[in-house]
């Protein structure tokens, strides 16, 4: 194992677990109608510690593209994942009761679940650029996916009632999560560029649709923080970011998995570790939509699913009817 790859990686870990923390404490004020609005990346531009999660966010990416250009993606993706359990340390820091045995459970799990899962499968091989017809295709599923998921985020619950904060929280994160999947595939393409000079990258497509996925999956993200709690919307952006990375490495760029019987059988073990992990976390207090005793048909941005570190709360408190919530 290349140790410098792992120092990076934690680095990389801690910087984007940073960046999480900064930008939920940037969007969680928000007012509600500002909810996939353009006018909400206006109200983040006018604080502070958004461009502070911003900067978190660009430096953990620096960290993590040197992490995987010193080791392979099973060593670096299951240490990067780690930030969900620094999420979870800096939400205990602010109220240790919160965050329970059953949540540390669900959060190391999915973690470890995602570490086996990529060190079996050992993904290896393929090319270094993909064809024009696999972009394309690459590009509109992932687009569709995050579409679909952006969709159920906003659609009613059963019986009509309106979709909880903290299911809504949830799926963003996971729709942002496939944004940088495919971010992160275009990554890998630009750095191919990068021996012809800086005219000729300026000259391939590449860096224009970086732009492009890495800004909707931004605006995606900051949905996500503004509409519940960090410990709804984290879990999906830390794990299915490097699901999605890995099967777009094997779709764009050939990369290979190991399928034999007795690693298959691992594989597939390890992900039923990770489903499990999140369907326990689902029914944790800390992701499910907890209303003030007393405030029923209330808005429930007053409730324990906003309580977050460093004092993060959502506003405002008032008590308001559920359709103007």
């Amino acid at each position: 194992m290349d140790t410098r790859a792992v120092i990076l990686a934690l680095g990389a870990s801690c910087f984007t677990a940073l960046a999480s923390v900064a930008q939920r404490r940037a969007a969680a004020p928000a007012p509600g109608d500002l909810s996939f609005s353009v006018r909400l990346i206006s109200y983040l531009m006018k604080r502070p510690v958004w461009f502070l999660g911003i900067a978190c966010m660009i430096l953990g990416f620096v960290l993590q593209f040197g992490a995987l250009k010193a080791g392979p993606l099973s060593v670096v993706q299951p240490v990067i994942a780690g930030e969900l359990v620094i999420v979870f340390g800096c939400i205990a820091l602010k109220d240790r009761r919160r965050v329970g045995l059953r949540d540390w459970i669900a959060a190391i799990g999915m973690v470890l679940g995602l570490a086996v899962f990529l060190s079996l499968s050992d993904p290896h091989g393929g090319t270094d650029q993909a064809s024009a017809s696999r972009w394309l295709f690459a590009a509109t599923v992932t687009a569709a996916l995050a579409l679909v998921v952006t969709l159920l985020a906003y659609m009613p619950s059963a019986g009509g009632t309106r979709t909880g904060s903290g299911r809504r929280a949830a799926l963003l994160g996971v729709a942002a999560a496939i944004g940088f999947g495919f971010v992160a595939a275009v990554v890998k393409e630009l750095s191919t560029q990068l021996g012809h000079g800086i005219s000729g990258v300026f000259l391939d497509w590449s860096p224009y649709a970086l732009l492009f996925s890495g800004a909707a999956s931004m605006f995606l993200a900051s949905n996500a923080f503004q509409a519940g709690s960090l410990a709804a919307s984290q879990p999906g952006l830390t794990l299915v970011d490097p699901l999605v990375a890995s099967a777009l490495g094997v779709v764009l760029f050939g990369d290979r998995l190991n399928l034999h019987a007795g690693p298959a059988s691992g594989e597939a073990l390890a992900l039923f570790v990770v489903v499990l992990s999140v369907i326990l976390l689902s029914r944790s207090p800390l992701v499910q939509d907890v209303k003030d005793p007393g405030t029923e048909g209330s808005a429930s941005t007053g409730s324990r699913l906003d309580a977050l570190p460093m004092g993060i709360r959502a506003e405002p408190t008032t008590v308001r009817p559920v359709a103007e919530a």
